[in-house]
């Protein structure tokens, strides 16, 4: 399956000549690696780091532009990669991060790759413990060319594969078991899900960027912060289901939206405005707090019971079951708050009457 790619992005950095944030580049700190005490690090002696050096090549000449990636000096076993969610995905304009570790043996077996996660778990193939789920790491079974190949797989095809196999519009199918039934309910409403849990890691990013990708987060976000909130606002009024918002913020609402998902976004949008703010972001036209014109009606009150209660009283005047005179709300209530059971307690009138009592 080829992944959708989203809208080139080449923000600017400070620290890069010409002024444009490269695909592929060699960076000197490498301090907050997660592998960074690897110790099954490069100690395959030439043949290895061969092997890895045409990695290099292979990243630098076909990576989409979507697509980051950063190789280290003193630690060629070590890469940092960046993955644009792709439109039309509930993953659209976020950022995702991978740190990534040639073993001693590479490539006879896969590389490891850890998902920076911040704690969330926005999809069934990346934990909230970083780990990645993906039949071409051999962390999930797989067939064929499923399956790391020593002598084709590449680490370019595994950040494909996370852009279009695993951050794809519907990543509730990704969850082994659920079926194909694509556009369910429980398929939207994961995607809700999803989002919320995106927008909580954009507020990470924009805090807490990786090491030689802060210039690059901080770029990226100001160029789509108009977008992500109008998506926000179009998402929380059910103008669109999440993820297929298109910069388009007209038209009156066509899906339901569950209050919980309403209820984050209001939270989440103010947080998100003022993250974007800090960047320098242009949000001409945008409220600093989200304004829900979702209205919910008060549930309806059951017909059937009311309908069965009416016949009922009828039959028994009719039978002569029941008083003649109509007592009124409250003498109804006293008399059934004196009415006693079988066993000599008090009815459930009764134990209302003398709560409501003790309440006084």
């Amino acid at each position: 399956m080829a992944p959708s790619s989203s809208s080139s992005v080449t923000p600017k950095t400070t620290t890069s000549k010409p002024n444009v944030f490269k695909r592929f580049d060699v960076v000197s700190d490498h301090s907050d690696h997660h592998y960074v005490n690897n110790k099954n690090g490069c100690g395959g002696g030439g043949r290895v780091q061969k092997k890895i050096m045409q990695e290099w090549k292979i990243l630098e000449k076909h990576l989409p532009d979507s697509i980051y990636v950063r190789a280290y000096e003193t630690r060629i076993d070590l890469l940092r990669a960046v993955v644009v969610g792709a439109s039309g995905t509930p993953y659209h304009d976020a950022l995702f991060f991978f740190d990534i570790a040639f073993p001693s043996d590479y490539p006879t077996h896969p590389p490891e790759v850890h998902y920076r996660s911040f704690g969330l778990r926005p999809n069934p193939n990346l934990y909230a413990s970083g780990y990645v789920c993906l039949s071409l790491l051999n962390t999930w079974p797989g067939k064929g060319k499923e399956k790391w190949d020593p002598s084709q797989s590449t680490i370019l095809q595994v950040l494909v594969s996370i852009q279009g196999l695993v951050l794809n519009k519907e990543p509730y199918f990704n969850e082994p078991g659920t079926g194909n039934r694509f556009g369910c309910e429980a398929s939207l409403a994961y995607n809700e899900k999803v989002f919320v849990l995106t927008c909580k890691m954009t507020l990470y990013l924009l805090s807490r960027a990786p090491l030689n990708f802060k210039a690059f987060t901080a770029a990226f976000y100001r160029q789509r912060a108009g977008m992500i909130l109008r998506a926000c606002r179009a998402y929380a009024n059910g103008r669109v289901v999440v993820g297929q918002y298109k910069d388009e913020d007209a038209g009156v609402a066509v899906t339901k939206v569950k209050r919980k998902f309403v209820a984050s976004m209001v939270e989440l949008y103010p947080q998100l405005f003022k993250a974007f703010q800090r960047t320098g972001a242009s949000l001409e036209g945008l409220l600093e707090h989200l304004k829900v014109e979702t209205r919910y009606p008060a549930p309806a009150k059951p017909r059937g019971k009311c309908i069965v209660k009416r016949a009922f009283d009828r039959l028994k005047t009719i039978l002569g079951l029941g008083g003649s005179k109509k007592k009124t709300k409250e003498g109804e209530e006293n008399e059934n708050s004196n009415k006693k059971n079988d066993d000599g307690t008090k009815g459930n009138a009764g134990v209302a009457a003398d709560a409501a009592a003790a309440a006084d």
